[in-house]
Order: structure tokens, then sequence, then C-alpha cells
């Protein structure tokens, strides 16, 4: 799933190419990409038409362009979403579940995802965080690139939580944005194994992975995002190149690139956690 570096190359190329356009008309091709969008395609796309887009927006996974008037059309990519910008004449892809065109006969938004757990819906703004927000995400958290970030709060609400410490960068209601692959990357930085308990966390550590966090997302913005999959994608549909730098995320048994022992894998909530034994030693079980 796209975590934040990805979702913010797609938001830049979205204030590019769509901001300050007028919607002329929007289809939806397969109800499933608007399932969260409670009045159905018709509403759906007579509310868009006419409307002007305003400066794209991410918090976290998501991603929303404000609309003239007091609602935004919220996207969220899921596993294998796509935001595109393609020429109105062009070929449907394969798997185009919405289309917007615009008066201006510019290049067409286009909402295309394979496996449909992705989806769109424009909806009302509220407040949180020290900002407008859609609606439907103000449960999520603030996440670290954001202006109104509080880091003395995220470090009080994360020793509180009593949990391993990646389960805690996961958790979006906590910090959003961070998911598996830039978890990891942060851990290694900060060398910190993701099962430390985060009540032993002292705010200096939690400092120093805050900002290992920030550097491995900064990092991969620059080099257009982490690429495993081709369906990873910017709005000209182009792939990033971060995974190339990656020090432990998928890189089982290969040399830590600080220390030089095997990086090893291991099972967590269904997923692979990755690290260096020697940097990211295991905290001991209590009693043991």
């Amino acid at each position: 799933m796209p975590e934040l570096p990805e979702v913010e190359v797609v938001r830049r190329g979205l204030e590019r190419w769509v901001s300050g356009r007028v919607i002329a008309h929007a289809e939806v091709l397969h109800p499933r990409a608007i399932r969260r969008h409670v009045p159905g395609a018709e509403e759906f796309s007579s509310r868009l038409k006419g409307r002007t887009i305003g400066s794209a927006e991410r918090r976290g996974k998501y991603l929303w362009l404000p609309l003239d008037g007091s609602d935004a059309i919220l996207a969220h990519l899921g596993m294998s979403g796509q935001l595109l910008v393609v020429e109105p004449g062009s070929a449907p892809e394969r798997h185009l579940r919405v289309r917007i065109g615009f008066t201006d006969g510019g290049p067409d938004l286009r909402f295309v995802d394979q496996r449909t757990f992705g989806h769109v819906l424009v909806t009302a703004m509220a407040h949180s965080g020290g900002r407008p927000v859609p609606e439907p995400i103000t449960h999520i958290a603030a996440d670290p690139f954001e202006e109104h970030f509080d880091e003395d709060l995220f470090g009080r609400r994360l020793r509180a939580r009593q949990t391993e410490v990646k389960r805690a960068l996961l958790d979006q209601s906590l910090i959003s944005g961070v998911g598996n692959i830039y978890a990891d990357e942060a851990l290694w930085r900060a060398r910190l194994h993701g099962a430390r308990p985060t009540g032993a966390l002292t705010r200096p550590k939690i400092a120093e992975l805050l900002g290992a966090a920030r550097e491995v997302m900064a990092a991969a913005l620059s080099e257009g995002g982490t690429s495993f999959d081709s369906l990873y994608v910017n709005v000209n549909g182009e792939s990033g190149y971060f995974d190339r730098s990656l020090a432990v995320y998928g890189r089982r048994d290969e040399p830590c690139p600080r220390c030089g022992a095997p990086i090893i894998r291991e099972s967590f909530m269904n997923r692979s956690s990755y690290s260096c034994p020697r940097c990211q030693p295991r905290p001991r079980r209590a009693g043991a």
C-alpha cells in the first residue's frame, strides 16, 4: 500500500495538473470505487459538474481536492489505486473506475484501481489537528510533515499506548502516513527493534525515532517514492526508485549497511518486519 511519500508524489502531480480547473463532467464506471459516497453515482457526478478544484491537499495516506464551496473530493488509493492525468481522447485503462473531464478540454483525471480497495467520494469539510480536513478523516492523526504536528503530544501518547513501538508507528490515529516499509527503515535508523515497548522509550529516543521517520520519508520523496509494485505510480504513470536505497526492508540475508550483519525477516501482523539483529537487538521478555 502506498505510504506518505508515494501519496505526496501524487499530490504534487495533482497540484500541477488539476488545481484551478473546472469540472465539465464526472463518470463512474465501477460502483465499488465510490462505495463510500452513500448517495450514489448519479449524485456524485452531478455534485461535481461545474465545480472548480482548489489546491491539492494530503494527510498521511489520504488525498483530497478542495472544491469551491465547502466540500472536497477525498481519495484513498488502497492497495492499487492510481490517480492519473491522461489525454481525454486516449483509450480507457483496463481498470478505469472514475473519469473526470474538464471544461478547458485538457487532460482527464482518471481513477484506476485493479483490486478495487481504494475509493473516492465527495464530502463536506471539517477541522482536525489545526487545519480543515474532510469529515471522514477527522479521526486520522496529523502526519509528521504537517505544520501543526505536535511532537510533545505525540511523545506522550506514544508512551501511554503501552504497546510495541512498531505497532504504534502503524497506528494512524497516533501518527499518520507511516506504513510497514518506512516504519522498518525508521526503526533501523534509530537502532530500535519494533518489539521495544513504547513505555520504555525516553523522550530523546522518541525524538530520534521521529526524526528518523521524517528523514527516510523525505529521502524517499526526493526519489519519487518506493515502487515494489508497478501499480505504485505518479500521475504520469511513472514509478519511484527509492527501493534501491532501502537499508533493511525486503533485504533478508543481505548485509546491514551499518554493521554488516545479515538482515533478518520476522512475521508481524500478517506481514513482514526486517531488522538488523546486531544494531536492533530484540528486547528481552519480562522475567526472562
